[in-house]
């Protein structure tokens, strides 16, 4: 009796603590579920050592040349319809020099110390 009580024991055992493994992704690019998509975001992010600077506005001479030329073209510094002064000028290390053409209004900026080069055209 001892013995098939202890062999019912050990199959009885193994039956309830066998099961079958089945593999369910997280990730919902993976076929995961989709409402893990804002944590699994938030938890990169928060592990994420680096910034991009480009967010804080942070743009050195390119940014307060965009600022200047926002004032200049939005009415800040010229009267209503009035073209900002037309020909080269320099603003730190940003030369840009402005023109019309058949497209509208051109400003050409280069910057002097690494030689890279920018155009905006503004429509008629």
């Amino acid at each position: 009796m001892k013995t098939i009580v202890t062999i019912l024991f050990l199959v009885g055992s193994s039956y309830a603590f066998g099961q079958q493994f089945v593999y369910t992704p997280k990730n919902p690019a993976f076929g995961g579920d989709p409402f893990n998509y804002t944590w699994l975001l938030n938890s990169a992010n928060a592990q994420n050592p680096f910034t991009d600077e480009s967010q804080f506005g942070d743009f050195g001479d390119l940014g307060a040349l965009n600022n200047s030329l926002n004032n200049q073209l939005l009415g800040g510094q010229f009267g209503q319809g009035e073209l900002p002064p037309l020909g080269t000028s320099q603003n730190g290390n940003l030369e840009y020099e402005v023109y019309e053409s058949n497209e509208g209004l051109v400003i050409n900026i280069l910057d002097i110390t690494t030689g890279e080069q920018t155009q905006i055209i503004v429509p008629n």
